[in-house]
């Protein structure tokens, strides 16, 4: 056996095995005898190089390679062997005549050798296609960033097409796998006279027990070409991180509950051993961070486990695992379907699962976020599935968490979990510039996700009492004690626990459950066809529609209550016969479905009798494919129409209605008949508009969770089974629309007057403000009492100690009430505030703002005469640290690494106006 190559310290053997192939098995036709390799025109835009890292060198931009035989050959496969960072797009031609013709079209993508996206860094591109022949061959490079090819293979050996992407060695190279990303064409099929090039499984010998210990073989090698293969498991080389050097190691097997309990008893274990029961009772959750740890395909007694779960033995399509097909094409793509299943169902119950276990027997809770973006190897509902709570991201600004906090949401509304978390506000740069009111669009945009439980990103301890502005990290926003707004933080977080309880009562409301299909890795689902504005959807998996999902009153229904209208299936020719026995019987009992009918099964177990299963009961459910709507027991099959289609059937409104162009989100929870309707303003524009609601003979009520105030809306309009409320809502602001109440039409044109008053100024403060800001040594601001004669930007002063200031200033002033009007509501309008501010009346705490509108009600503080007014404003720390970068280092005491360029521009800051009195 030829010596294994590389580090073999943590090679552990698995089987030798011994399978017959043909004398010109995997022959090259680029070797063929008088063939001649050809290169992009006469300026040889591609060339032969002598150097030993690759033969073939691939410039940037386009080229091609070409072959001309000595007489026509066949090809069935081609393999490009590649060891360094290589993109191109990609494709195959055979000369047909006196024109090329494309055979097949790939992508080459190895731009990322992390071992986080795969075990196997620059594994081969390797693709198949239906058997061509032809004297001459070309394959052409496009948008290449140029590269060079160890090895190009053109045979007539069939082979599995994309391996290592289908074996789990090389993961997609990106952070962010779509549903279609692990989803690959048929395997083409193989003529009957390319039969003699594929081993039958029962030709595959186990004959590791011919080899001793010490790696020597001892066999009897039958007539013919044999191909010994020596197999065996190695850790993947990823280790844990970010950790101390101390504490890094190899990451733990995520197929084992054994090593998972071992890992647990000695890194968690070991803290609960060293640390009393009665100081640890805050530690309630083990974290399980997003998956970002690559690719995974074997484990200790992974034959036995296969064997159990598929009915037939992995050991003769071991030789599939490196790209050789076995029995057929067919049968070998099944294989690695098997082993994707398997690798997700047990990274979801013995990993989550496993670590459940564990966590429980200690009192200890599970919190997982159930997907990943480096190399996720499982199916991100089921993984969810098995942790006591899930959560999902969001970064402050950007695209991260447009599928994440979907995949949590799903997750927790199928499985019956209460809470979705979501780690929130994550970032990257611009330190020291965010505030809460420029996190609310995306943290709005989070509750209209599903997300119901903020968890803030990120509270670093501050260890050190004379740093400042304290101990930063280059991801998340700075929701730490030593931040200037700290000890305003209430004002936002006291709205996100409003937000946070309203959006745990009851359960979601959705019309559409989109089934995400069974192949693995998946990392989210696909809306095809996408639902309509005003109506909502889960992804929905097949564990739970088997074991959970059953149909009461037409609507498909969970367990604890979450139920759908209709159930929408993938494009997808494969189903395995269980899922589509379920479904069938669901149809039978009134569900209403959509999409095509599957085919076949994607599994091995039980072929070829599952296929056939399939085939019939398929046609015996979908039958003519041209009649789009079909009924079928109690229930409806639809086929070939938009989802605005299916509801039109149904008869179904949208659930909450906006124009077209409104900027608004929705989400939507029903608790014992009562619905809650979260409300989004996404824009910087005040939206005016009205809502029609899925609710009827209900009182509106607007609930809003920056205030804490509750209010009816008179105004509102009955309109057969919906509910039409004229809304308004300023830039980025928000609200619940709550109907609890039994109500009926005030009017019959509805008036946003009625709902929303305008105000009236009573009174303007133009009278000087006394500003008092902090004058330590770290704050630096002016000492005793400035005079601000009018309202103006603090870095705009002329001073420098108030131009560069970050920190707390206290402004106050009187406000004269010549009379208190009667039956209206008085509130202190701000203007505009950067960043937040606290206000006292008389002496007294009436509240805080932080976001629009910068109001406070005021009524029941203030008196008729003289009135004392006082503003605590704070600001950020982004203009101090500017203004030290210009101080010699020595004078300087604000120091930090995450803002550091003194051509950045000044923040605005400070109480900014006009401060008005106004009622309505």
């Amino acid at each position: 056996i030829p010596e294994i190559v590389g580090e073999t310290s943590d090679f552990q053997d698995v089987k030798v095995i011994a399978f017959p192939v043909s004398g010109d098995y995997k022959q090259n036709l680029f070797e063929t005898p008088g063939a001649k390799a050809t290169f992009s025109d006469n300026k040889i835009l591609a060339a032969k190089s002598s150097e030993s890292v690759g033969k073939y060198v691939i410039p940037k931009g386009e080229s091609y390679i070409g072959l001309s035989l000595p007489k026509a050959s066949t090809a069935r496969s081609l393999e490009l062997q590649i060891s360094e960072y290589a993109y191109a797009e990609a494709e195959l031609q055979a000369k047909d005549g006196a024109e090329f013709k494309t055979v097949k079209q790939f992508v080459i993508n190895r731009t990322n050798a992390s071992l986080q996206v795969g075990f196997y860094p620059y594994s081969p591109i390797v693709v198949a296609f239906p058997e061509v022949t032809s004297p001459e061959y070309r394959i052409a490079f496009r948008k290449t960033n140029g590269f060079r090819l160890s090895d190009i293979i053109l045979s007539t050996t069939p082979v599995m097409e994309r391996y290592p992407e289908k074996s789990l060695a090389k993961m997609f190279q990106t952070p962010l796998p779509y549903w279609h990303d692990y989803l690959w064409d048929k395997q083409p099929e193989v003529q009957s006279d390319a039969a003699a090039l594929i081993a039958k499984p029962a030709q595959v010998q186990d004959i590791s027990k011919n080899m001793s210990a010490d790696g020597t073989l001892s066999w009897n090698v039958p007539e013919g070409e044999w191909i010994i293969m020596r197999t065996g498991m190695r850790s993947t080389g990823v280790t844990n991180s970010p950790a101390s050097l101390e504490g890094t190691g190899p990451e733990v097997d995520k197929m084992s509950k054994k090593h998972v309990t071992a890992h647990f008893d000695a890194f968690l274990g070991e803290i609960i051993k060293r640390v009393p029961a009665e100081d640890r009772k805050s530690w309630k959750f083990a974290v399980q961070d997003s998956y970002e740890t690559g690719g995974q395909n074997f484990t200790d007694e992974f034959f036995e486990a296969f064997k159990e779960r598929y009915g037939y033995d992995a050991l003769p399509y071991l030789p599939v695992f490196n790209g050789h097909v076995i029995g057929s094409p067919d049968l070998s793509d099944r294989f690695l379907w098997d082993v994707r299943r398997m690798v997700a169902d047990k990274v979801s119950y013995d990993y989550v699962g496993g670590l459940s276990e564990i966590c429980h027997k200690h009192g200890l809770k599970t919190w997982l976020e159930n997907y990943g973006h480096w190399g996720f190897p499982g199916e991100f509902l089921q993984y969810g599935g098995q942790s006591d709570e899930v959560g999902g991201e969001f970064w402050s600004e950007g695209d991260l968490g447009d599928i994440e906090n979907r995949a949590a949401s799903s997750c927790a509304h199928i499985y019956g979990k209460t809470r979705v978390w979501a780690e929130s506000f994550t970032s990257s740069g611009n330190a020291y510039r965010r505030y809460p009111a420029v996190l609310k669009r995306r943290g709005d945009w989070s509750f209209t996700e599903g997300v119901n439980t903020t968890l803030l990103h990120v509270y670093i301890q501050q260890a050190y009492e004379d740093c400042y502005p304290g101990i930063d990290e280059w991801f998340g926003n700075e929701f730490n004690r030593k931040n200037t707004w700290f000890n305003h933080i209430d004002l936002f977080t006291l709205y996100l626990r409003r937000c946070n309880f309203m959006l745990q009562q009851g359960l979601n409301v959705a019309d559409v459950a989109y089934f995400i299909g069974e192949d693995a890795p998946k990392m989210t689902g696909v809306r095809n066809p996408e639902i309509p504005r005003g109506y909502s959807f889960d992804y929905i998996n097949a564990e739970v529609i088997i074991r959970d999902l059953s149909v009461k009153d037409g609507k498909l229904t969970l367990p604890h209550g979450t139920s759908y209208s209709v159930l929408v299936l993938p494009e997808l020719e494969t189903m395995r016969p269980e899922v589509l026995q379920k479904i069938e019987q669901l149809v039978s009992e009134g569900a209403v479905i959509l999409g095509p009918p599957p085919s076949r099964s994607p599994s091995m177990k039980g072929y070829p009798e599952a296929d056939e299963q399939v085939k019939s009961l398929a046609q015996k459910m979908w039958g003519d494919l041209s009649v789009k709507q079909r009924s079928y027991g109690k229930g409806t099959i639809l086929t070939g129409v938009s989802m605005q289609d299916v509801f039109d059937l149904l008869k179904l409104a949208p659930d909450c209605r906006f124009e077209d162009k409104t900027p608004l989100l929705y989400n939507h929870r029903n608790v014992d008949g009562k619905d809650i309707y979260f409300i989004t303003n996404q824009s910087e524009e005040r939206v005016k508009t009205s809502i029609t609601f899925r609710v009827k003979d209900m009182q509106p009520e607007l609930w809003d969770a920056v205030s804490g105030n509750i209010r009816p809306l008179p105004a509102f309009e009955q309109a057969g089974e919906m509910t039409i409320v004229p809304i308004q809502l300023e830039s980025l602001e928000s609200a619940f629309v709550v109907f609890r109440k039994k109500g009926s039409s005030t009017s019959s044109h509805v008036l946003h007057n009625a709902n929303f008053p305008e105000t009236e100024t009573v009174v303007e403060i133009n009278s000087p403000w006394e500003v008092t800001f902090e004058s330590d040594a770290v704050k630096r601001g002016p000492s005793g009492t400035v005079t601000f004669d009018k309202l103006i930007d603090w870095s705009k002063h002329e001073n420098e100690q108030i131009r560069y200031y970050s920190g707390t200033a206290v402004y106050k002033t009187k406000l004269t009430l010549a009379e208190k009007p009667a039956n209206k509501k008085l509130y202190l309008d701000l203007g505009k505030v950067s960043v937040m501010a606290k206000v006292k009346i008389n002496d007294q705490y009436v509240g805080g703002v932080w976001t629009t509108p910068y109001r406070v009600d005021v009524t029941s503080q203030l008196k008729t005469g003289e009135n004392s007014v006082e503003i605590e404003v704070v600001n950020n720390w982004a203009n101090r640290i500017i203004g030290d970068l210009q101080l010699p280092p020595e004078n300087r005491i604000v120091k930090t690494e995450r803002l550091n360029k003194t051509n950045i521009p000044l923040q605005q800051s400070g109480l900014l106006g006009p401060v008005l009195l106004v009622k309505n």
